[in-house]
């Protein structure tokens, strides 16, 4: 349903995608980026990054692009960290995977009360 007004109104947008929603929905990725979307990351498995070491952070970028990859035939170029969450150890993660670290400046609380379906029409 999104991908269709999205279409209808000939709207681009950026789709920040976690690892495993992509591993779950496959089909779901590849419209989005049949429909010229661009997908971005944000991370493999939704951890709080800020606790996570260098190479852990890296790792779960690297993971998410990846699997991104394996059904677009192109990796991701930018990263929001899950929960807002940020410091020198994931900008610099970020920055070593290739990947340039964006926040947001207006949290829309889209997230709170989610049904169960979480695929992309």
């Amino acid at each position: 349903m999104i991908l269709e007004i999205l279409e209808k109104h000939e709207v681009k947008i950026t789709f920040f995608v976690v690892g495993d929603w992509v591993g779950r929905f496959p089909e779901a990725v590849k419209k989005i980026h049949d429909a010229g979307h661009e997908i971005a990351n944000h991370s493999d498995t939704h951890p709080h990054v800020s606790n996570l070491n260098h190479d852990r952070n890296v790792e779960e970028i690297n993971n998410a692009s990846e699997r991104v990859r394996a059904i677009t035939g192109e990796g991701t170029r930018l990263y929001r960290p899950p929960y807002g969450e940020y410091n020198d150890t994931v900008i610099k993660a970020a920055r070593s995977a290739n990947h340039v670290p964006i926040q947001w400046n207006i949290d829309s609380l889209d997230y709170r009360d989610l049904t169960r379906r979480r695929d992309v029409e």
